[in-house]
């Protein structure tokens, strides 16, 4: 029994520290205050405690309306809309990461506190509401024995699926329930080890590649640069060959990816670097450039240089390109999509961003959905809470954690709920 006491002594200190930190400020857009970085023993860590939701639902803005689609799923991670308007659910949890120090085995144990402890899906479900009255009335398993599968993307009457070690894919005719087969490997992904084991996924507009985001294999090349090796990258892949390229690299952990519409460009939602203080690095939202180096493990936020990495490469915090939009430090930004005016003329220029909430501040943080509005391209303005309720700071509880998010064209917003296992739906009151 000591080296359990020793360890649950060891954690409570760590939460009584956490408990004395005071908030700092959350930074957002163009351009953050950044403190100095601050380093102790042990990061802070406290994550808030999950209850059910029973008879309580999340919070929207007036005039839209909110409804579970569905239920005990297992663990939702992304989902996408298929031309016929029928809904796949990408379910399942990865990562095989071997703890390194004491710090990564506390930092776990917490950090599961606030998961789901439904086991793993490793599956894609599809929804479907048949009469359009926003009821999901029939569900299937579209495909089953996946490996943790994140990503999904549509091309052609094939359905792409990113799975923690390989890009899959399946033949689709509208209209389909299940799979037709097993599926076919596209390319091999970088899944040793898998620190960072989701792969984030969207197509080009033209349909002639797929973009993949692949999160570092530490937080901070405490495993070497050799196991960093094709991380922190998005890639570019070939639809029809297979054959990748890095399109941009320094991207701690790209978790979501999305195109914009009209002008094609790539963008990403990106998790940054812990363990320097509560309020360093903003994660944050960017046009991912090819060619570009957004500054992982060097540098963050363009050439703010990171010490603790050996060796140092001034020419590399040189080259660092600074990301376009801050969503705060450690809010685990895990969604991104683009809106369009059938979601209502307050939210029609601009992206929706799932937070899955922090787990490495005293105060939390993220916990919902914001949208970050859009003029001429590009960001401008701040976040609008789109989603919430899912955090009770008072109580440090949790009803839910949102994930992926996804625009209806019709005009309805999709969130995945890894927490309560549920997928939700928010229309403006006119809309069905």
């Amino acid at each position: 029994m000591k080296p359990l006491n020793l360890f649950t002594t060891f954690t409570v200190s760590v939460l009584l520290v956490a408990c004395a930190e005071e908030p700092g400020e959350l930074q957002v857009g163009a351009n953050p205050t950044l403190p100095a970085p601050s380093r102790g023993l042990l990061p802070t860590m406290k994550i808030p405690q999950p209850v059910g939701w029973e008879d309580r639902m999340p919070t929207v803005p007036d005039g839209y309306t909110i409804t579970a689609i569905a239920t005990d799923l297992k663990i939702p991670r992304q989902t996408l809309i298929l031309p016929n308007g029928d809904i796949l659910v990408a379910e399942g949890r990865g990562g095989n990461a071997p703890a390194l120090k004491p710090k990564d085995v506390i930092a776990a144990y917490i950090k599961g506190k606030g998961t789901t402890s439904v086991e793993s899906g490793n599956r894609i479900t599809l929804l479907r509401d048949a009469d359009g009255d926003g009821e999901y009335e029939f569900r299937s398993v579209f495909a089953a024995d996946l490996n943790a599968p994140y990503g999904l993307a549509f091309i052609d009457n094939r359905i792409y699926v990113a799975n923690q070690d390989a890009l899959v894919w399946f033949d689709y005719e509208e209209g389909q329930t299940e799979a037709s087969g097993a599926p076919q490997t596209l390319t091999e992904l970088p899944s040793e080890i898998n620190h960072h084991w989701t792969k984030a996924m969207t197509a080009s507009a033209d349909g002639r590649h797929l973009y993949v985001g692949i999160g570092s294999n530490s937080n901070i090349t405490e495993r070497g640069m050799t196991a960093e090796a094709d991380r922190a990258v998005v890639w570019q892949v070939d639809v029809e060959t297979g054959a990748h390229r890095t399109y941009a690299s320094g991207l701690r952990n790209p978790t979501a990816l999305a195109i914009q519409p009209g002008s094609g460009q790539l963008w990403a939602v990106v998790n940054e670097r812990d363990e320097i203080g509560p309020d360093l690095v903003p994660d944050y939202l960017t046009r991912v450039q090819d060619g570009a180096f957004y500054g992982w493990p060097y540098a963050f936020w363009g050439p703010n240089a990171d010490d603790r990495v050996r060796p140092q490469k001034p020419e590399k915090v040189v080259a660092t390109i600074a990301p376009d939009y801050a969503l705060g430090s450690h809010v685990a930004a895990l969604g991104v999509d683009f809106s369009n005016e059938a979601m209502g003329q307050a939210f029609a220029d601009g992206v929706f961003v799932g937070m899955h909430g922090s787990w490495n501040r005293a105060h939390p943080v993220g916990y919902k959905v914001v949208f970050v509005p859009f003029t001429n391209g590009a960001p401008a303005g701040p976040p609008i809470d789109v989603v919430t309720g899912f955090l009770d700071a008072e109580n440090n509880t949790t009803r839910g954690r949102p994930v992926g998010v996804t625009v209806d064209p019709r005009g309805a917003l999709i969130v995945a709920d890894d927490l309560s296992n549920a997928i939700w739906r928010i229309v403006p009151d006119a809309a069905g």
